[in-house]
C-alpha cells in the first residue's frame, strides 16, 4: 500500500486543496509524545489522571500521549466543543457539543488539544472546567500558535509551536480533510 504520505500533493485537484512539504513528521510527533508522556508521569506520579481529548482534532495526538503515561489509573473521556462552525475562523461563541461523560471533582485532570490558535476555545473550556472543581487541571496541546493569541491561556505539555499558517494533519482538518495525514503541512492554496 502507498503511504498516505502523498495524499494532496500529489493530487493538486485533491478537493481543491495544495499542500506543502511537511512541517513536522511523524517521527518528530511520536518522539515529543513520548516525551510529554513521561512529563505527565512524573508530575501525576503516585496520583490518579483523567485525560480529556477534545474531539475531533486530539484523537491521534491524545492516543500518543497516553500510550507514554505510566500511571497505573489513567482514564480518558472526550468532549466536543465548537467556536468555529463551517468557518475557518473562530466565531468567539463556544458551544458544547458533547460534555463529559463524569463529574471531574477531585481529579486530576489533563486536557488534550490539537492546536491552540487564539487561545478563546480553550479560555472558556479551561473555566468552565474550573468551576467543576477538579484537583488539577493542566493543558496538553501538539500545536500552539502563540501569533495568533487573542485569550490568556497558557499550555502546561506543548508539542511543538509554529508560525502563523494554516496546517493541517494528524487530527487537523480543512473542510473535515486531511485529519488522516501522519505529519502536519501547511495549505499552500485551495477551494
Amino acid at each position: 500500500m502507498p503511504p498516505i504520505k502523498d495524499a494532496g500533493r500529489d493530487r493538486p485537484d485533491a478537493a481543491g486543496y495544495r499542500l506543502g512539504e511537511p512541517l513536522i513528521t511523524q517521527a518528530q510527533i511520536q518522539g515529543r509524545a513520548a516525551e510529554i508522556g513521561g512529563l505527565i508521569s512524573r508530575d501525576m506520579a503516585g496520583e490518579e489522571l483523567l485525560v480529556v481529548g477534545i474531539l475531533k482534532g486530539a484523537v491521534m495526538w491524545m492516543s500518543d500521549v497516553v500510550k507514554h503515561i505510566s500511571l497505573p489509573a489513567v482514564r480518558i473521556d472526550f468532549m466536543a466543543v465548537s467556536s468555529y462552525g463551517a468557518s475557518t475562523q473562530s466565531s468567539g461563541v463556544v458551544r458544547i457539543l458533547k460534555d463529559l461523560d463524569c463529574p471531574i471533582e477531585g481529579m486530576n485532570v489533563v486536557v488534550v488539544e490539537d492546536i491552540v490558535d487564539t487561545g478563546t476555545t480553550l479560555s472558556y473550556l479551561r473555566e468552565n472546567l474550573l468551576s467543576r472543581r477538579p484537583k488539577s487541571l493542566r493543558i496538553c496541546a501538539l500545536l500552539d500558535k502563540p501569533a495568533r493569541r487573542r485569550a490568556d491561556i497558557s499550555v502546561d505539555y506543548t508539542g511543538f509551536t509554529v508560525d502563523d499558517v494554516f496546517i493541517v494533519g494528524y487530527g487537523l482538518d480543512v473542510d473535515q480533510l486531511f485529519r488522516n495525514l501522519p505529519y502536519i503541512a501547511p495549505v499552500l492554496d485551495g477551494a
